[in-house]
């Protein structure tokens, strides 16, 4: 009932109107009830309210992102190409390497490294950087070595390693001073091994220096950018006399382009050596030695890309060579870890000798 009815019935109540109702029905009650609880005007059961108009922006951002990615791939063709080829291409960092794997590493795209991007195309790129790259056991007594004395031990092999085949200045061709400052000076063979070495401008395969020291000369490579990709780990047991005996076997990744050239186009060669130390931590009760000092036990090396002539004391990168094959040298795979390297005695290179890359 509206509120007309409602005036008007009232005032035929009141006028006593003949077939007036006397008072009022239910229903006029609970619709008179229900008006005095309501604040405001009812909504009409039919009443529309309009939708408010939706602003346009999403189009907006769209255009304005296609825009930006459009430009970039017009700048940066090849680039968007790599990366958008190494997703889900398994280019995430390997996990450490704890023990020999059983193979080698799958064939990757093929790609030939830039100065940019030195590592391009190469297992190595999922590698760690530097001394990151080789992997230490967890301690424990062993030998004369109490677990701290181990954990020492292995952790100044680790420094003999960097130091090189890591130190940039070392790298250039100068002295391994850190490095021999962790040889046993009492050790006669490698100590007349050491002054050859270093001091020959003729080394014999006997007398390398490569068979210890990773060098470039510097007139003739130069390394591309600061990092050198590493994969390889420590092992140790108890050797001789109580001795903590431990073996390195790591491989190095070095990038280089011939000296004085620069440029971003310029040529990128990997030099890839792989090398196996024998260390041993005597007992200085037993052995004459000096503190924070180890003896050598063995030391080889495989390498590829580093030169095939007779030895000069430093990699000789074959620029201008990198794809040709040489009929009278055996093949290899330089990242393939899962076959043992021949140790010497530390008179001569074990492994490969002479060998040609099937990939870099």
């Amino acid at each position: 009932m509206s509120d007309e009815d409602w005036e008007r019935f009232l005032r035929e109540s009141v006028r006593d109107v003949a077939g007036a109702p006397v008072e009022p029905s239910a229903r006029a009650r609970e619709v008179e009830r229900r008006l005095r609880e309501r604040s405001g005007q009812p909504e009409g059961w039919r009443t529309y309210s309009p939708a408010r108009p939706r602003r346009r922006t999403g189009w907006y951002v769209t255009g304005l992102v296609t825009a930006v990615v459009l430009l970039i791939v017009g700048l940066f063709p090849q680039q968007v190409v790599d990366w958008i080829g190494g997703i889900g291409s398994g280019q995430e960092p390997l996990a450490a390497e704890t023990e020999r794997p059983r193979e080698a590493p799958g064939a990757g795209p093929g790609l030939r490294p830039t100065f940019t991007e030195p590592f391009r195309g190469s297992p190595a790129t999922r590698w760690a950087d530097g001394a990151a790259g080789i992997t230490m056991p967890p301690a424990k007594a062993t030998g004369w070595m109490d677990t701290a004395q181990v954990e020492r031990a292995l952790t100044q092999s680790r420094d003999f390693l960097v130091a090189a085949g890591l130190d940039s200045r070392v790298l250039h061709g100068e002295r391994p001073t850190k490095a021999i400052a962790l040889l046993n000076p009492h050790q006669t063979d490698v100590q007349d091994y050491l002054r050859t070495a270093l001091s020959s401008t003729a080394p014999t395969p006997e007398t390398d220096p490569l068979l210890l020291f990773s060098r470039f000369r510097p007139g003739q490579a130069q390394l591309v950018g600061d990092v050198v990709k590493t994969r390889g780990r420590l092992t140790y047991r108890e050797g001789k006399r109580g001795a903590v005996e431990v073996t390195a076997d790591v491989t190095f990744v070095y990038p280089v382009t011939p000296a004085g050239d620069g440029g971003r186009d310029a040529e990128v060669v990997r030099t890839i050596v792989r090398r196996k130390v024998v260390m041993s931590w005597d007992d200085p009760a037993k052995v004459i030695t000096e503190p924070g000092t180890m003896s050598l036990v063995s030391y080889a090396l495989d390498m590829t890309n580093g030169g095939c002539s007779a030895p000069t004391g430093y990699f000789v990168p074959p620029f201008g060579r990198a794809d040709e094959q040489p009929a009278d040298t055996h093949h290899v795979d330089p990242y393939d870890r899962s076959k043992p390297i021949e140790a010497s005695n530390g008179t001569t290179a074990g492994g490969n000798g002479c060998a040609t890359a099937t990939r870099s």
